[in-house]
């Protein structure tokens, strides 16, 4: 498809203005390319933060599994009481502010597509822009994930996703089903159990925990083992998913009183609760699904890079079936620390890439 002659055309599009997007937008400028001109970053948020502008208010920043400095400032003095996205969303927006990173917002992308003479066509609320190189760093917020069960649409209790959660306080007097053993899950648990009526776990797998220290040893081991799948061409899993939950003093005292007494997965929901198959059920008001995320991709279908497995298999950052695409934030670079030194690397390859390729006039 030709290009209209408006269409606006620079050399990178970043799509995604979380830690990861952040990243690359800072190190593109570093590398001599000026926003606007040369590169544009578009988010589909209504303000700075990421995905922590969306976090619930129980979560203050003393709570969250680490967050590491955006290259190029550090986060400095935050009162850990603060909600953590008050924290993050402040720092994130002094970083767009001290570097002139001139992020586009909201702005939603629809797709990526092939535009002409080797460009990409990337459609937007904004409108289209042509670039030679993407780095997509959209992470997993907006791909909330909810399994399904038999019954569940005849349960007449609320259900909700974590996505969502709104704090302990909504869930008072009221008898909770939370489902899924990750970090997200057992911090839910561990405020509703203080003020509901009851609560009960379930998991699919038993619960890891993890005693000690965790150290960079440990941590490349994690990482690696999220890189496999992601270089097999298989959905990613999130780093933490192989680390293990780390105990603390707050685990270690939701252990005690029994609140983190895991069941396994329910084999369906009624209207009134969950059974298991072995006659065992339990009544519930509510049930929180903390079952996770799945990457927000979808923009990118058009371009036809997902593999077999299910997932877009990736060397480093870069989308094997097209090196113009790089996945930043994606897999083995979820993390905080992992987004900062994937957007470095992203760039450097699209550099090598843009001076490969000249541009077309």
């Amino acid at each position: 498809m030709a290009e209209a002659r408006d269409t606006p055309t620079v050399d990178v599009v970043v799509i995604g203005a979380g830690q990861a997007g952040l990243s690359s937008a800072y190190h593109l400028r570093r590398s001599g390319l000026a926003p606007d001109r040369d590169f544009v970053t578009l988010d589909h948020s209504p303000r700075p933060g990421g995905a922590w502008q969306f976090r619930w208010p129980s979560l203050t920043y003393e709570k969250i599994h680490g967050m590491h400095s955006l290259p190029g400032m550090e986060l400095t003095g935050a009162d850990g009481s603060r909600p953590s996205s008050e924290v993050i969303g402040e720092y994130f927006t002094a970083y767009e502010e001290r570097f002139g990173l001139r992020v586009h917002r909201p702005v939603d992308v629809a797709a990526v597509r092939e535009g002409e003479g080797g460009r990409l066509r990337v459609e937007t609320s904004e409108g289209v822009w042509s670039t030679r190189a993407l780095i997509n760093a959209t992470g997993t917020w907006d791909r909330p994930f909810w399994p399904r069960y038999p019954g569940q649409e005849t349960f007449r209790g609320r259900q909700l996703h974590t996505s969502r959660y709104p704090g302990p306080a909504a869930f008072a007097g009221l008898r909770v089903v939370v489902v899924g053993g990750g970090a997200s899950g057992t911090q839910h648990l561990m405020e509703i159990a203080d003020v509901a009526a009851g609560t009960t776990w379930v998991t699919r797998r038993p619960p890891v925990f993890r005693e000690g220290p965790f150290g960079e040893e440990q941590g490349r081991a994690a990482v690696a083992l999220v890189d496999e799948r992601v270089r097999a061409g298989l959905p990613p899993q999130s780093v933490v998913s192989v680390t293990g939950l780390p105990v603390n003093e707050a685990i270690t005292r939701a252990r005690g009183r029994g609140v983190l007494d895991r069941l396994p997965m329910f084999d369906r929901i009624t209207p009134s609760g969950v059974v298991w198959d072995d006659g065992r059920s339990v009544e519930a008001d509510v049930i929180l699904w903390a079952t996770g995320f799945r990457p927000a991709i979808d923009h990118l279908a058009p371009l036809g890079l997902r593999e077999p497995g299910g997932g877009i298999r990736v060397e480093n950052t870069r989308a094997v079936r097209d090196e113009r695409i790089h996945l930043v934030g994606y897999g083995p670079s979820a993390s905080t620390i992992g987004a900062n030194r994937a957007g470095r690397a992203a760039v450097r390859d699209i550099r090598a890439l843009l001076e490969h390729e000249p541009a077309l006039v």
